[in-house]
């Protein structure tokens, strides 16, 4: 291992990296060993006893988070005219249809949810190349397609996100900001792990929560104790 810096340093004598915290500590901590200078995410990561490849063992769903993640979430919704003004009206920042469907197809992607209705799903199915690996295609699991825009727009704002588990078996979400009170991201952490507890496959054999950790954009992760966690 290289030099340490002054504030990985300073990380070090903050917690112990091999001791596992509850979360209300690690939530503590994580603010402590930030040193960035912006609003760095906190982030959550999950490791699942469970095989991704297999159909009926694949987790994923959507929770609100009761603090929000922190960010102003950038909604396009594309829908067809006589919904665009139910759309505005809950907050979505962009609204329209052809004309955004050819500026994503050019390559315009700045947004961070994309809400559509089943009537117009075709039409924004062909994006699929462009949105799906950015994970911006929309969903009927996550709610983002569905003729109740106004409903779905509103829930995005005020913290809903969706998660599904990487190849890996690894559930990764951002929970909210450094500038948050600890209080705050451990309530959203928890909200989060108690609705990852309810979808577990029937199928998955053995511990369900593998590995649990909390970590800033620049802080290394801080491994959370399990048996803290109620439900896993």
């Amino acid at each position: 291992m290289g030099k340490l810096t002054k504030n990985q340093k300073k990380a070090l004598e903050l917690y112990d990296s091999t001791k596992a915290y509850t979360m209300e500590e690690a939530a503590k901590i994580v603010k402590e060993i930030t040193f960035a200078k912006f609003d760095s995410s906190v982030d959550i990561d999950v490791k699942l006893g469970v095989d991704p490849r297999k159909a009926d063992q694949m987790v994923r769903g959507v929770v609100t988070l009761p603090n929000g993640v922190g960010k102003e979430v950038r909604v396009l919704v594309l829908c067809t005219p006589e919904k665009e003004e139910e759309a505005k009206a809950a907050g979505a920042d962009y609204v329209g249809l052809d004309d955004y469907i050819k500026k994503i197809e050019g390559g315009w992607v700045d947004v961070d949810v994309i809400i559509t209705m089943p009537t117009v799903m075709a039409k924004v199915g062909r994006l699929g190349r462009v949105l799906g690996p950015r994970s911006l295609m929309p969903n009927p699991k996550s709610g983002t397609v569905t003729m109740d825009v106004g409903k779905a727009v509103t829930e995005v704002k005020a913290g809903k996100i969706d998660f599904k588990v990487d190849k890996t078996g690894i559930i990764h979400a951002s929970i909210g900001k450094v500038s948050f009170e600890p209080k705050m991201l451990e309530q959203n952490a928890l909200e989060m792990l108690n609705t990852i507890a309810k979808l577990k496959p029937a199928s998955a054999k053995g511990t369900y929560f593998r590995s649990i950790s909390l970590s800033s954009t620049m802080s290394k992760g801080i491994s959370i104790d399990k048996s803290s966690i109620a439900g896993s």
